[in-house]
């Protein structure tokens, strides 16, 4: 049962990294001291790419938990 809540969280934690990293939404997040602080060593799109790959293995990670864990 803890493996299947990890692996939702790693999924919406990763859909989430995703839309901020694609589209800068929200924007209270996209303005945030941490992320200012990447855009300054890493630059604007350095941090964008960043933060989709980021989210992109945390959604898969996410979804490899799911795949193996589900009851059947």
């Amino acid at each position: 049962m803890g493996f299947i809540v990890l692996g939702v969280v790693l999924i919406a934690y990763g859909l989430f990294c995703v839309l901020v990293g694609l589209f800068k939404f929200p924007a209270a997040v996209w303005n945030m001291a941490k992320i200012e602080g990447f855009k300054k060593i890493l630059g604007v799109i350095g941090t964008q790419i960043f933060l989709t790959v980021w989210g992109g293995a945390a959604l898969a990670g996410g979804i490899v938990i799911l795949i193996k864990n589900i009851p059947q």
